[in-house]
């Protein structure tokens, strides 16, 4: 029998039954298939009409959406707009680019391969390299979300005068809930973002408006 060995273990036997080899398989999964906890629990329609479709997969649109909606990358935009203008403009259509870029990249990977980037690179790098990029990758996360927590708990203090450490605690327990809702269906999660969403929409339809009327009074 023949072995197929990658960092002194044992991924799979190369020999059948009837004692023929065979090639072994291009893909290996690293953890299982990815996402395995939520994999598939999203029913998509089939067969069905253009609007049912379309609102079955309006949710995982709502979520994405949700990034580009972000208090801190408006007020961004808002301030290099008051100070570049127009200026700007290629930045934008480049950073576009590259963000479909790495959408249309890490969707063929997930299509193609069936694991997502982190599973990717545990199956083709070694373990050292692994833990080097894992816990780089901790650091960006944190570096990204961090903004996101103090702007929760800051919201909170102003609010409702909650201190800036019960605020924080109660900004990360929020995410802990939305994290919780998963085991109850992810088609919740989704419902309760596309609300946000609207009611971000319906508040600046209405700021817009108001700021319109007192122009035009």
């Amino acid at each position: 029998m023949i072995f197929l060995k990658e960092g002194g273990n044992i991924l799979k036997d190369t020999t059948s039954q009837s004692g023929k080899e065979h090639k072994p398989r291009l893909i290996q999964h690293a953890n299982g298939p990815s996402l395995e906890e939520i994999n598939g629990t999203v029913e998509v329609p089939k067969g069905k009409g253009f609007w049912k479709t379309l609102f079955a997969y309006s949710g995982p649109g709502a979520l994405v959406a949700v990034g580009y909606m972000d208090p801190g990358n408006w007020s961004t935009s808002i301030t290099g707009g008051q100070n570049f203008q127009y200026l700007l403009m290629s930045v934008i259509l480049m950073s576009s680019l590259i963000a479909m870029l790495l959408q249309y990249m890490a969707a063929k990977l997930g299509i193609v391969s069936q694991m997502d980037l982190a599973q990717a690179i545990r199956a083709r790098t070694s373990k050292k390299l692994g833990i080097i990029l894992w816990i780089l990758t901790e650091l960006a996360i944190m570096a990204t979300d961090i903004a996101e927590v103090i702007g929760a708990s800051i919201a909170l203090y102003l609010l409702f005068n909650i201190p800036l450490v019960v605020a924080v605690f109660i900004t990360v327990f929020d995410v802990l809930i939305l994290l919780l809702l998963t085991k109850v269906g992810f088609r919740k999660i989704e419902a309760i973002v596309v609300c946000l969403v609207f009611d971000r929409a319906l508040q600046d339809a209405k700021d817009n408006t108001n700021n319109t009327v007192k122009r035009v009074v």
